[in-house]
């Protein structure tokens, strides 16, 4: 009779032989996962195990497993459910847990010896990215340097939620690209930069891929990361990047900028932020808002206390709250505003303020 070794076994050996149709695991004897399913994948010619990890609230999380760490994560995946179903294109196998707390594996001699003789009938390996095609291919010098995609344009694993959002934002400026200046040079600024994610694919996207002369400037109090930027920017040959250190509530232009960007600028940071590019008369503003704290701290609403008592709430409601209030700022200095989302099918949502 097969044991858990065995049924370990007989998943990797099944990955190998790419017949893996589906694997679930389920009934969790501890934890938040609720369950886990996984499915056969493939990227830039690797094969792997996708798993969607099923949490509270209708959340959904990805890992990618190569062949290498296959059986070292699933093993003690194993000993964390009392059911799991293996189903491939040449049988099923289950596993789970009797009354008594025995393992049980059902039909997976049967599957083995199937696997072990005769004709295999194998899975289509779908491309993880087969529904999307995106403005980046992750070859771009500049993702490398921001240690996005490796040396040969594979987007790392753990910065794939990273990779999808930055091309979802630059899909959202190739939709404002027509209220941009038609000739001549396009001045952009990101307010509270960073580390610049955003600057340097925007700037690759409106310099290497619609061919336009830019201005960019990023400001930043963080002198350690904008010479970090600058070293960057030097590196990539990125002729009209500019960086300074510098609190953006004292900055004043004489050029008035054709945009402004800004993606987590913390807590009030992003009032700062949009209070700053209306003041500077900005054509466009983008801006991702983070942190709702000040509300947070400070809302005190008795007819609300149902959904105040509730720190996950009351966090959710002044997140609302604040989009709102500054939405109505906004609207207040006659800029007509969209907000849009940079969601992504495989990441969490976020709110970008877009002031075209």
């Amino acid at each position: 009779m097969m044991n858990k070794d065995g049924f370990l076994s007989l998943i990797c050996d099944a990955f190998d032989k790419e017949i893996i149709k589906k694997l679930v695991f389920s009934r969790p004897i501890s934890g938040e996962v609720e369950k886990i399913s996984a499915r056969l994948s493939s990227h830039r010619g690797r094969k792997l195990l996708i798993l969607e990890y099923f949490l509270p609230g209708n959340t959904v999380s990805h890992k990618n497993l190569s062949a290498e760490e296959l059986c070292e994560v699933l093993s003690p995946l194993i000993d964390g459910y009392r059911q799991i179903n293996l189903l491939t294109s040449m049988g099923n196998a289950e596993y789970k847990i009797s009354k008594s707390g025995s393992p049980v594996v059902l039909g997976g001699d049967a599957l083995q010896r199937k696997l072990s003789g005769g004709e295999l009938f194998t899975v289509k390996l779908e491309p993880i990215d087969r529904e999307k095609s995106y403005i980046l291919s992750g070859t771009e010098p500049f993702l490398r340097e921001l240690g996005i995609s490796s040396s040969d344009g594979r987007v790392h694993d753990k910065k794939q939620g990273k990779f999808r959002q930055i091309n979802k934002f630059l899909e959202h400026i190739e939709e404002l690209y027509a209220r941009l200046p038609k000739d001549g040079e396009i001045c952009i600024y990101d307010l509270c930069c960073g580390k610049s994610y955003l600057s340097f694919a925007v700037y690759h996207f409106l310099t290497e891929i619609k061919g336009r002369s830019v201005y960019m400037l990023g400001i930043d109090l963080k002198r350690d990361v904008i010479l970090w930027c600058e070293s960057l920017a030097k590196k990539l040959g990125y002729s009209g990047m500019h960086f300074e250190v510098g609190d953006i509530l004292a900055l004043s232009s004489d050029r008035k900028p054709d945009m402004v960007i800004s993606l987590h600028a913390c807590d009030i940071a992003t009032d700062i932020v949009l209070s700053t590019a209306t003041r500077l008369g900005a054509d466009i503003i983008l801006s991702t808002p983070c942190c709702h704290k000040y509300l947070s701290k400070r809302v005190d609403a008795p007819e609300l206390d149902f959904v105040l008592a509730y720190p996950h709430l009351k966090n959710k409601i002044s997140e609302i709250l604040t989009d709102a209030l500054r939405i109505s700022y906004l609207r207040s200095r006659a800029i007509r505003l969209l907000l849009l989302s940079l969601q992504t099918p495989k990441t969490r949502r976020k709110t970008l303020l877009s002031a075209p």
